[in-house]
């Protein structure tokens, strides 16, 4: 018997919190996610190892020469952390200070890091599905593994029963040949022991006339 999971429907939803960063609160773009924190910290900071070069020391930690959107910010930071809610969800978050960026731009960097966070959510459900599917498919594999070799038993089963019955009816017929071989063994001997007692009849009435023969001739004189 196996245990296969069911794969489920998530819907990602990006939402704005605050978060204290450099006794400073600023708005960030937070995502709630099902699963172990450790597993969803080494998927965040994976993810945002890709996005540019993540500094996990400092608290938060800091994402510098950030790609987003095809653009390289190489003068500043966006700030990332994780909050655990429970046993079973943790949130990610990530965020910049606007005051440390130029006014032009801090439009577009949230904009940037808000898809972030929410490719992120897609890329981290993909995943946890993925993993399912592969459990699945190992499921498969191993399903179609049993059903070959019990094909192949089918197979060496339906022989050994083929002969068996070819056996059988080459036993049956040499039965039936020893049954008719035992009767007429038995008369046979039945025969021969007849024939051994006439003989002897027969020894026992010669020697008679032997004898007979003999004491005729003593009585020649």
């Amino acid at each position: 018997m196996m245990s296969i999971a069911t794969a489920y429907s998530q819907t990602v939803k990006v939402n704005k919190q605050n978060e204290k960063v450099k006794n400073e609160t600023i708005e960030v773009f937070a995502l709630t996610l099902e699963g172990k924190k450790e597993d969803i910290s080494s998927s965040w900071n994976k993810y945002l190892k890709e996005i540019g070069k993540l500094k996990q020391s400092s608290n938060p930690m800091t994402v510098s020469d950030a790609i987003m959107n095809g653009t390289t910010y190489s003068s500043n930071v966006f700030y990332a952390g994780i909050t655990k809610n429970n046993e079973t969800s943790s949130t990610v978050w990530a965020g910049i200070n606007p005051s440390e960026w130029n006014d032009g731009e801090v439009e577009k960097v949230n904009r940037g890091i808000e898809k972030m966070a929410y490719q992120f959510g897609v890329a981290y459900y993909r995943q946890k599905v993925q993993v399912q599917i592969d459990e699945s498919q190992q499921a498969i594999d191993a399903v179609e593994k049993q059903k070959q070799r019990l094909l192949n038993q089918n197979k060496d089963l339906t022989l050994k029963l083929s002969n068996n019955e070819q056996e059988k009816v080459q036993l049956e017929k040499s039965l039936e040949a020893n049954t008719l071989e035992n009767a007429s063994l038995a008369i046979k001997l039945e025969d021969n022991k007849k024939a051994q007692d006439s003989l002897a009849n027969v020894s026992v009435q010669i020697k008679k006339v032997m004898e007979s023969q003999k004491e005729t001739q003593r009585k020649i004189n």
